[in-house]
């Protein structure tokens, strides 16, 4: 008769709970799987079987007495890890949305606004538009997957142990909120800059004629005029596109102290 002493048993518990908790924390934090459109068993599912392929692949646990303070601890920072890992990817996609918002603040659309299903807040029309079409995008081209791998890579670089995140790893998190703000900035530029040099034609307008009406003409028009520069510049959406996933991954493996 095969017996399990109690020493088995919390080690096999360990290799599989801790790992859980890093896991469990990234599919909270990280977009399309951790919205609210997922539910929650959908979500602890994918985290307990994403725990199961991983626990044989990973290095040897810490030998540490599983119902102890030492070990609760251990719990703690993976799941900040796995929240901070997720924080991160959430960045690229609220980059979208700082672009859409920026763009129909500029167009005269910053009134329309709809309710993000994901999120279960209110954003502009524009920016639900690049949400949806960013999402489309990231899964046509396999950036979940790659996002599981270069996660499932942050068990090597930070081992499941009571060390956390390193400080230049929380650093790179910190200055990524500055990256989204620039990477968007960046993107929306030549619409925002055609919609002000158009904004700027109408104030000249004003001052030779000042009895138009300036609201009823240049409002639509500004309106129409920036829906026509958002469909030119999806022709090169895709590159810049491509560039900031790119840089939202390195934003990953930088907070990982890759």
């Amino acid at each position: 008769m095969i017996e399990i002493t109690e020493q088995q048993l919390m080690a096999f518990v360990a290799g599989f709970l801790w790992p859980l908790f890093r896991i469990a924390g990234f599919f909270m934090a990280v977009p399309i799987f951790g919205t609210r459109l997922v539910p929650m068993r959908i979500r602890l599912g994918l985290a307990v079987l994403t725990a199961l392929a991983v626990a044989p692949l990973l290095p040897p646990m810490p030998q540490v007495e599983l119902l102890s303070l030492q070990s609760f601890m251990i719990c703690a920072n993976q799941v900040f890890i796995g929240l901070a890992l997720g924080f991160s990817v959430q960045l690229l996609f609220q980059l979208f949305i700082v672009l859409g918002q920026t763009v129909a603040m500029q167009m005269g659309l910053g009134f329309s606004t709809m309710v993000d299903p994901a999120n279960g807040i209110n954003v502009a029309v524009l920016s639900q538009f690049f949400v949806m079409l960013t999402t489309v995008l990231f899964l046509a081209m396999n950036g979940h997957l790659v996002m599981i791998e270069v996660f499932i890579e942050s068990f090597r670089v930070i081992p499941v142990s009571g060390a956390g995140l390193a400080g230049s790893g929380l650093m790179s998190l910190v200055l990524g909120g500055g990256w989204m703000l620039a990477a968007a900035l960046l993107i929306a530029l030549p619409t925002v800059t055609a919609l002000l040099i158009v904004n700027l034609s109408f104030g000249v307008m004003t001052r030779s004629a000042p009895q138009m009406n300036i609201i009823t003409i240049g409002f639509p028009f500004t309106i129409i005029m920036g829906v026509f520069l958002v469909w030119v510049s999806m022709s090169g959406f895709l590159p810049r596109y491509e560039r900031a996933v790119e840089e939202g991954f390195a934003l990953m493996r930088s907070v990982m102290g890759v």
